[in-house]
């Protein structure tokens, strides 16, 4: 019996929706297979890219919706790189939240030896464990405790130590999982640097400026109480809290300039910390960086005058 129109409309309106149905799932992209096994002719494909129905993102990946999602990019480099690819690396800590999205190549780790391709920042080891990855937002990706492994060889200290603390601070992971998947990459070369931020005094701080990490610094180096860091105290956060001493340290940055308004609603927080039973410290970049020795002592004998340390 010859097909009628009908058949022939009915066909192409299931691969039609097929295609859809991928391309919403991955973010706008469609792979030469996914379009292949939907019933697209080699011809038919080539017709679409023709028509800019279809774009080329890497060699067999392709973009199939008029203009790219917030993680196209991403799931399209996964895609590229075949079946057990993951998202990894800075790429992965992006799509966590624990590090900014870098320009350039996605990173993407790939088990066995796949080639190069442009765009792409292929990781290659020889096993990739389950417990190692997962899905976020649809991409596969590296889950956060191998994330963070990764990181640790390619972030400085202070990056790092961030990525973790943001990990920590939005439930994440724990440490215990982190430390599970430093066991299994071994001898890998972050795995050392990730456990001298866990044996830390206080372990990984979050901190929002170069002001704020260098006091910490300063307060590791002279051995004084680990404090919590950008803790919320009622309607305020505060940089530096040691709760059991009731003292708040207030750090103002290189680029702080006080405009009258600043100034006021500083001045206004610190009255009601005061009112909350908390002694407030305000220090400046020069007192940090310039007088590091007498502010340390200064921070030390506060907390030893608060009777709770000694």
């Amino acid at each position: 019996m010859t097909p009628t129109f009908a058949g022939f409309a009915s066909v192409s309106r299931v691969r039609e929706e097929r295609i859809a149905e991928a391309a919403a799932r991955q973010h706008g992209v469609v792979t030469h297979r996914q379009l292949r096994e939907a019933g697209f002719t080699s011809a038919a494909i080539g017709r679409r890219l023709r028509a800019g129905r279809l774009r080329v993102l890497h060699r067999g990946v392709y973009l199939a919706v008029p203009f790219p999602l917030p993680h196209t990019a991403e799931m399209a480099a996964v895609l590229a790189c075949g079946p057990g690819a993951v998202l990894s690396h800075v790429s992965a800590a992006a799509l966590w939240g624990l590090h900014a999205a870098s320009i350039g190549p996605v990173d993407v780790t790939v088990v066995g030896n796949r080639g190069d391709r442009p765009g792409i920042r292929a990781h290659r080891v020889d096993r990739l464990a389950q417990g190692d990855r997962t899905v976020r937002e649809g991409v596969p990706i590296t889950t956060p405790g191998r994330t963070l492994v990764d990181l640790a060889g390619v972030l400085a200290t202070r990056e790092l130590e961030q990525a973790v603390a943001h990990a920590e601070r939005a439930g994440l992971l724990e440490r215990e999982t982190l430390r599970t998947s430093m066991a299994r990459r071994g001898g890998h070369r972050g795995t050392r640097a990730l456990r001298a931020l866990l044996g830390a005094p206080g372990g990984p701080a979050l901190t929002r400026s170069a002001a704020e990490a260098k006091l910490l610094a300063l307060v590791r180096e002279a051995g004084l109480p680990a404090p919590e860091c950008n803790v919320s105290v009622g309607r305020y956060e505060i940089d530096f809290l040691w709760r059991a001493a009731g003292l708040a340290v207030e750090v103002d940055g290189f680029r702080y300039h006080g405009s009258r308004l600043h100034f006021e609603s500083d001045r206004r927080k610190d009255a009601d910390l005061v009112a909350a039973g908390l002694t407030v410290v305000r220090l400046s970049w020069r007192q940090v960086t310039q007088e590091a020795m007498a502010t340390a002592v200064r921070l030390g004998q506060a907390l030893a005058h608060s009777g709770q340390y000694r």
